[in-house]
């Protein structure tokens, strides 16, 4: 057992690294309220504290703790990229099928698809914000738009490539219904490049989030985001750097530690890459 485990550990150390990381982030993503006071708590006196005496992560203008800010704002931006990848995959995974599979369709909905991609993704997830209201529910739907077309491509390309292999024409010979053959010969073959592709959407996803939390396109000034925290700190950055560091490095150790599993993954479930690291 042992010796299985140093060889995983050898062959995929990204992986390991990454998922080491990632965890650490939920922890503290799901035990936020039991780690930090509020972080919403005022107290002027301790106003734009330096990191240490007993405040880890100094605080900001109105004395709020910046170590209890940044742990609490895991939990959206965690939450944020998780929901993103999710309805992004599940979405782009359904209609990537159907494109590759069948002409007509894929003729009407990848045109949709490239239009969606031919508008930049900050402009569109502003406006899609702009126009329903800044609330979470609002920005994990302004990122997942644009995030599908990417998703859909990526499928439709291996559905384009597994449709025409013998044991699909071997279904259809003995009349296999189009349901049994997308979701049990075609399907099966796309979850390894979809589930590599899903971790780079829930990094993708936490960045754009802080991005328009910092450009007031976000979530609400008054919920605790690293891309919030961020915003409200650039003014004081001179006087008060912490402010925008630590809710800065949490957010790159995070979307770091995605990637990293992402690549593992991806070496692992390339054959290619695979032979390689033996």
């Amino acid at each position: 057992m042992h010796n299985l485990i140093w060889r995983f550990l050898k062959r995929h150390p990204t992986i390991f690294i990454g998922s080491l990381i990632l965890i650490c982030m939920i922890f503290f993503a799901l035990f936020a309220s039991q780690i930090t006071p509020d972080p919403m708590r005022l107290n002027p006196i301790n106003r734009l504290r330096p990191p240490g005496d007993g405040i880890w992560f100094g605080t900001d203008m109105f004395g709020r703790d910046i170590f209890a800010r940044t742990i609490h704002g895991s939990k959206i931006s965690l939450f944020v990229g998780i929901s993103v990848a999710s309805i992004s995959t599940f979405f782009g995974l359904l209609i990537g099928l159907l494109a590759g599979y069948n002409r007509l369709f894929d003729r009407l909905i990848m045109r949709v698809m490239d239009g969606i991609m031919a508008i930049p993704s900050i402009l569109l997830a502003i406006a899609l914000v702009g126009l329903t209201g800044a609330s979470i529910q609002n920005v994990i739907i302004a990122i997942s738009i644009p995030e599908i077309p990417r998703i859909v491509r990526l499928v439709r390309s291996v559905v384009l490539t597994i449709k025409e292999q013998p044991y699909i024409d071997a279904a259809i010979s003995v009349g296999a219904k189009l349901h049994k053959i997308l979701f049990r010969h075609i399907l099966p073959n796309t979850l390894a490049p979809i589930i590599v592709q899903a971790t780079y959407v829930c990094a993708s996803a936490m960045i754009w989030e802080a991005i328009l939390s910092f450009l007031g396109a976000g979530t609400p000034p008054d919920i605790p985001t690293w891309g919030n925290i961020i915003a409200e700190g650039r003014v004081y950055f001179q006087r008060a750097p912490w402010i925008i560091f630590f809710p800065g490095l949490f957010l790159a150790i995070t979307v770091l530690s995605v990637n990293l599993l992402g690549d593992g993954l991806r070496d692992g479930v390339d054959p290619r890459i695979a032979r390689q690291m033996r």
